[in-house]
């Protein structure tokens, strides 16, 4: 059975000399790796960091991570933070909720325990990792970091990043903020 198709209908089909389509922005890598980087932070349990991690080689995801209290304890959701104070000996004194592993760790975790290798590949997070965190990069041959933005304690981490020859990418100049950050 045909459908009928109305004297509007029929205007709407004309091909009025190929009029331009809207122009489409379609996402760089670094872009688009840092979306799903993003997403994959919703799954995180502690409120003071839902943060994601993705690793990337050769253009595809190869392991995802977020902040997390490790398999089988409970999270931060559920219990409240455990909070402890670091000073960074230059004046600088910020509270960090060290209940859970970090993103950037746990997607370097979950590649090795599927058996992926991260050597050369790219890591998208949403701030410069924290000094732990980028000695676990760099030892996991990762070669490429692109974050989001900068990070209060990521002094040393740009340090042994440009040190042992991991790129430090910042997509913006803007710091991350959190609560009791002094």
């Amino acid at each position: 059975m045909k459908k009928k198709i109305t004297k509007a209908k029929r205007k709407d089909l004309k091909n009025d000399n190929n009029p331009v389509p809207q122009k489409h922005h379609r996402p760089t890598w670094d872009e688009y790796f840092m979306e799903i980087a993003k997403q994959v932070g919703t799954r995180g349990t502690c409120d003071r960091g839902r943060v994601g991690c993705v690793i990337v080689k050769d253009k595809r995801l190869i392991s995802t991570g977020y902040v997390g209290s490790p398999a089988g304890v409970k999270h931060c959701d559920e219990i409240g933070h455990e909070m402890h104070t670091v000073d960074y000996g230059n004046g600088d004194i910020h509270r960090h909720c060290v209940r859970t592993a970090h993103a950037e760790t746990n997607a370097i975790v979950q590649a090795a325990r599927f058996g992926i290798s991260t050597d050369g590949g790219t890591l998208y997070c949403m701030m410069v990792p924290c000094y732990t965190c980028a000695k676990n990069i760099i030892n996991a041959g990762i070669r490429r970091v692109v974050c989001e933005k900068d990070y209060h304690g990521g002094k040393r981490t740009k340090e042994i990043f440009s040190e042992s020859g991991v790129e430090l990418v910042l997509l913006s100049g803007e710091l991350m903020q959190y609560a009791d950050q002094k």
